[in-house]
């Protein structure tokens, strides 16, 4: 299934993204193609959610300017890479940039499938959404996006949990990642999780908006907090991405159902000192970039990473200021932009 709706790109040259310039050159901007999918997954049943944009006038495609994106542990990703925050999205800057990008949602997660177990009591299965489970995903629409652009590689880019994903995916399948970018990337933890509840661990997990405001806070000075995230982000991402579960709305108070096969790799991996793939295999230049604040994959992870990744040619480890886990949603998100699509950028060239 697909669907196509054209789009006015704003102007990208810069990347600090500024509503008043993007009203002024709205009329003489290229068109945005958006087209959405779901794809089959190995297993009956399952299909995946896919969104896709590009530039109108683009008809050739190549591995350096082909890019799929994934998402963290908790949130879908079409309500975060594709959200227009002061009129532009992350997907939107990307495609502007004459770039074939592609994200995806995970089965139990945004509009992808909920397997069956999510529409009984928590308690009644174990996690759902296992790590190797979401990695066949990933395979399931990278053979889709290169069979459809007739390429036989293209760019990844993971986020948080997505980081583990596409490090396992680029391990395993490295004759298809042209290049790897991992934001906020996940690495043996010292610490707590924040995405983990504790307790017994059940299929999935019940995340209010309440909670999702509180935590953004976490490791952001306090004189610096007010002006984090301009006013109306939050709420409107909120309404967005809860909006993709109206069985979780019909609670009070309305909550995201959220998997969590992710929580338990957490616990076994992660947290037990066992790493979910091997870095030393990614022969793929790759890309490590995170916010300065990041609480829930902290520097020490990427930095700690960074070393492992020895067959990686051009990798670099980039740390943002004045940035959370979520900098995606926040003020200084253009300096994240903009350190993704230089990386982005020398595979097209």
């Amino acid at each position: 299934m697909q669907r196509r709706v054209l789009l006015a790109a704003p102007a990208l040259s810069a990347p600090l993204i500024s509503v008043q310039a993007q009203g002024q050159a709205g009329a003489q901007a290229p068109r945005i193609i958006t087209e959405e999918f779901m794809v089959p997954a190995s297993d009956a049943g399952i299909e995946i959610f896919v969104r896709n944009k590009r530039l109108e006038s683009m008809t050739s495609f190549s591995p350096g300017r082909t890019l799929i994106m994934v998402h963290g542990a908790t949130y879908p990703a079409h309500t975060a890479f594709d959200l227009p925050l002061g009129g532009l999205s992350w997907m939107d800057y990307i495609a502007g940039r004459g770039f074939d990008v592609w994200c995806m949602d995970i089965r139990g997660y945004g509009r992808s499938t909920r397997p069956a177990e999510m529409s009984q009591p928590p308690e009644a299965n174990p996690p759902l959404v296992r790590g190797e489970t979401a990695v066949g995903d990933i395979l399931s629409v990278s053979n889709f996006v290169r069979g459809r652009r007739a390429i036989p590689k293209c760019v990844h880019l993971g986020y948080s949990w997505g980081t583990a994903l596409m490090g396992r995916f680029a391990a395993e399948n490295p004759a298809v990642v042209e290049r790897l970018v991992q934001y906020a990337p996940v690495w043996l933890r010292q610490g707590a999780s924040l995405a983990d509840p504790g307790g017994t661990l059940g299929a999935y997990r019940f995340v209010t908006q309440d909670a999702a405001r509180a935590r953004r806070g976490a490791g952001v000075p306090e004189a610096a907090r007010a002006g984090l995230v301009p006013p109306g982000w939050f709420e409107h991402w909120a309404g967005v991405t809860w909006a993709t579960d109206p069985d979780g709305l019909r609670r009070n108070p309305p909550a995201l159902r959220a998997p969590n096969g992710s929580v338990a790799d957490g616990r076994e991996y992660w947290a037990a000192g066992r790493p979910f793939y091997d870095p030393a295999r990614i022969t793929a230049p790759t890309l490590l970039v995170l916010g300065e604040w990041d609480q829930d994959t902290p520097p020490y992870m990427a930095q700690t990473l960074f070393p492992l990744m020895t067959a990686s040619p051009g990798k670099r480890l980039v740390v943002l200021g004045e940035g959370t886990h979520g900098m995606w949603m926040e003020r200084n998100r253009g300096a994240l932009f903009q350190a993704v699509q230089v990386f982005l950028e020398e595979a097209a060239a």
